[in-house]
């Protein structure tokens, strides 16, 4: 055996290196280093090693990993030339698998950035022709009187209309009263809680009414919407009603988009008498506003407010209505698929909501009105 002929013993956890660790036996040293023992090694010994390039140490790097950074710290028998050969190494090697790990990550987030956007852009395509096709179905059966499904429209509005109304009232009854408080709070630094009233008025017959009816509605009726959908898809009812010439979009969806279209406004309507009703309470139990007295300040507020709120809520309906539905249609078959698309579906109509409101709440404020 030549003496620079390369290799390496481990005893007793002492790596012991010898021999040349050069270019010219890289394919030898990548060949036999491949059965080293690395959790076994707690030191390094150098003091055999003749030589010692780039080569051979990017191949204990490779091998050893970080943990060759923790043996030099009390290596023996290296030069000081071969020990700063392989902490640059090593330290170069370091940080270049930091870096390439940091691309791969901003690679990966673009990548699902990519995803989410391209699955919005789909989503909005599916909702757009959707609409188009429950509203040409609609067109089509206005002058057939025959083929209006009035009792399910009915059933429809008592389930979304009817049977919110408490949850509907209570909550907004409740915020307006916060709305109140705040409002009381902040404005008695000024010598100014009247002007609480006009807080309360302004805010829930323009955006609070109708938004967190929406939002109630998103919660409440598009998840339902979806999983009676989602249910009848998973049992096969709607390639029944196919079979029997039936169609689902006049029989299923737009009794239940006509019930929303019906019912929000008028919730949105109780909605905001209840938000002013809890600003009402406040008022005269806080901060000395009699009912009259707050009843006189709300009249003084301009019609276009409330009509402003309830312009909003058709729209809202209509496209709340229409992804619950949607997502309902979307099930693949199973439980489980019911469940992720009527979480999607809350998801989306929340966020539809908010988004329109801001997009309204702002070109209204442009417009001057």
């Amino acid at each position: 055996m030549s003496d620079n002929e390369p290799g390496w013993r481990l005893h007793e956890g002492r790596l012991l290196l010898y021999g040349d660790w050069t270019l010219a036996h890289y394919a030898r040293l990548h060949a036999g280093i491949a059965s080293l023992m690395v959790p076994e090694i707690r030191s390094l010994d150098g003091s055999q090693l003749n030589r010692l390039d780039t080569a051979g140490a990017g191949l204990l790097w490779q091998r050893l990993g970080e943990q060759l950074l923790v043996l030099l710290n009390n290596a023996s028998g290296l030069g000081d030339g071969q020990l700063a050969l392989l902490l640059a190494v090593a330290e170069g090697m370091n940080g270049r698998e930091s870096s390439s790990s940091l691309k791969a990550h901003w690679s990966d987030g673009l990548a699902r950035l990519g995803e989410y956007v391209l699955s919005a852009w789909l989503q909005g395509r599916m909702l757009l022709g959707f609409t188009g096709l429950t509203l040409s179905t609609g067109l089509s059966l206005l002058f057939h009187p025959r083929q209006w499904r009035i009792t399910a429209l009915v059933v429809q509005m008592h389930q979304c209309g009817l049977n919110a109304v408490p949850i509907v009232a209570l909550l907004t009854f409740l915020v307006g009263a916060v709305v109140a408080f705040l409002g009381a709070t902040v404005l008695a630094n000024f010598g100014a809680t009247i002007y609480t009233v006009d807080l309360v008025a302004y805010s829930f017959l323009r955006e609070f009414g109708v938004l967190l009816t929406a939002i109630l509605l998103a919660g409440r009726t598009a998840s339902a919407f979806t999983a009676q959908l989602g249910s009848m898809k998973v049992n096969q009812e709607l390639d029944a009603l196919r079979a029997q010439g039936l169609d689902p979009i006049a029989l299923l969806v737009l009794p239940r988009v006509l019930a929303l279209l019906l019912t929000l406004p008028l919730l949105t309507f109780i909605a905001m008498l209840s938000g002013l009703l809890g600003g009402a309470v406040v008022g005269l139990l806080s901060l000395d506003i009699s009912p009259a007295q707050y009843l006189a300040i709300v009249q003084e507020v301009p019609v276009r407010h409330l009509l402003i709120g309830l312009g909003k809520a058709p729209l809202f309906a209509l496209l709340i209505a229409l992804i619950g539905c949607l997502e309902g249609f979307k099930v693949s078959g199973s439980a489980r698929s019911v469940g992720e698309h009527t979480t999607s579906s809350v998801v989306q109509s929340i966020f539809v909501v908010i988004l329109l409101d801001a997009i309204a709440a702002l070109f209204l404020m442009e417009m001057g009105w």
